[in-house]
């Protein structure tokens, strides 16, 4: 999901954001790359607890651009 439209990244395309997977948890830096088949985050430093059902907010800055529940 996408907040602003105009943030929206297409298959084959990938960005770094700062991301997080738990609510109060502090922001962590990945790389958000997006897929045919979906989106993949792969953060710079190992997270622990990633369940499937979860969501990930990905912001740049203070702006949230994104989020999607985590599936694997």
């Amino acid at each position: 999901h996408w907040v602003n439209p105009a943030r929206t990244l297409s298959p084959g395309q990938s960005a770094r954001f700062s991301v997080r997977i738990r609510y109060r948890q502090p922001l962590q830096d990945a790389t958000l790359f997006v897929r045919d088949e979906g989106a993949y985050i792969l953060f710079d430093q190992p997270q622990r607890g990633i369940t499937p059902g979860q969501f990930a907010a990905w912001y740049d800055g203070d702006e949230l651009v994104g989020s999607g529940v985590i599936s694997e």
